[in-house]
């Protein structure tokens, strides 16, 4: 995963699992030239909101391994690493990684939303819990979405990701 490798440089860079974030910005700006400074500060963001990297004080902690994250030579990160995905996109990639086909689970997870009249992230995190799969931050930034009434329209599919 290029957000994990992007992650894991810095920390791999310097032995550590814990960095300043002025430091880690620095590593993935300068040092990398991989990122701009404010790109790196939105990477911080998406990967504590991944729960790949924790805050404490001005630190930042690495919340895996990262000496065990493969970085192949010459890799770039993509800007797209930058782009936070959605409570949905997480659900749906946990059910990959837990070897559902993607197909498929879409159209399970329509055919719930469908069926129960929600919105196709709380279909998408039924259907995984269901299958024993954790979904445990994006079912918590659903209801945080839910209870701020800024949930999708449940009439609308998850269309083809």
């Amino acid at each position: 995963m290029s957000l994990e490798a992007a992650v894991a440089a810095p920390f791999r860079d310097r032995g550590r699992s814990r960095l300043g974030e002025g430091e880690f910005v620095v590593a993935l700006s300068l040092d990398r030239d991989w990122f701009t400074p404010d790109q790196a500060k939105r990477l911080v963001d998406v990967a504590a909101g991944r729960g790949l990297l924790s805050r404490e004080d001005d630190d930042l902690i690495a919340e895996f391994d990262p000496a065990t994250v493969t970085i192949p030579e010459g890799f770039v990160p993509d800007e797209s690493v930058l782009r936070e995905q959605s409570a949905f996109e997480r659900v749906l990639s946990a059910l990959v990684d837990a070897g559902l086909e993607k197909q498929d689970a879409v159209a399970a997870i329509n055919e719930r939303q469908r069926d129960l009249g929600v919105t196709i992230e709380a279909a998408a995190i039924l259907y995984a819990r269901r299958r024993n799969i954790a979904v445990g931050d994006a079912a918590d930034r659903t209801l945080a979405d839910l209870r701020d009434g800024s949930d999708a329209d449940p009439g609308s599919g998850a269309g083809d990701p």
